[in-house]
């Protein structure tokens, strides 16, 4: 590994360059293929890779979505408003369906019927999920926590978790036989590739544990 670094000073960094940074070195990022619902009933479905679980008791999701020419995107507005949202995992097998939700729809344009996107009901908020995912998670917003001047990190609970049995063996998910897709920088995304196994080294998380002081 070379001992030479270029350092670039981030205080008063420019947008453009900020965002074409993280993008290229907070790699691999899972992707959230949302679908949301605005206030006429118009399903939308968009992708977004600043994304990541941050609890899990309650389960909890988050994601940030940055605002576009000064607005809210489709999906900010309608988590905004209804304060509800489907996150939809993201596979190589939906992969280009994932991919062609990112291009800019009008907001009175549906992806899931411009896409013809089939949609399964969900039980526990009005946002449907999406039939190609294996993995679909209702969410109920918990908080919108307003990061610097463009970002907004909507944090929801999940209410219920939908698992394909291609995926799910009623314990656990084959998160390899999901072969869940990743962002990377520019217009790359990837796949799992190789798969190191290492021992567990920590108890996992458990109600009859109790949390160290």
């Amino acid at each position: 590994m070379s001992s030479r670094f270029t350092t670039l000073n981030a205080q008063g960094m420019d947008t453009e360059t900020a965002y074409r940074l993280l993008c290229g070195v907070v790699v691999p990022r899972p992707v959230a293929w949302i679908t949301s619902v605005d206030a006429d009933g118009l399903v939308n479905a968009a992708p977004f890779s600043s994304y990541n679980y941050v609890a899990h008791s309650p389960p909890m999701l988050a994601v940030n979505i940055g605002e576009r020419r000064g607005a809210l995107k489709d999906t900010a507005r309608n988590i905004t408003r209804s304060r509800e949202f489907v996150v939809n995992v993201a596979t190589e097998a939906n992969m280009e369906l994932m991919h062609q939700c990112s291009a800019e729809f009008a907001p009175h344009v549906s992806e899931v019927q411009a896409l013809g996107l089939e949609l399964l009901p969900s039980q526990q908020v009005k946002a449907p999920r999406l039939a190609a995912s294996p993995v679909q998670m209702e969410c109920r917003l918990h908080q919108a926590v307003r990061l610097g001047r463009l970002n907004t990190l909507y944090i929801g609970e999940v209410l219920a978790f939908h698992l394909s049995d291609e995926v799910f063996d009623g314990k656990y998910v084959d998160s390899v036989r999901m072969r869940p897709v990743a962002r990377l920088g520019g217009p790359y995304y990837a796949a799992l590739g190789e798969v190191f196994q290492r021992p567990i080294l920590q108890s996992p998380p458990s109600a009859a544990t109790p949390a160290k002081p």
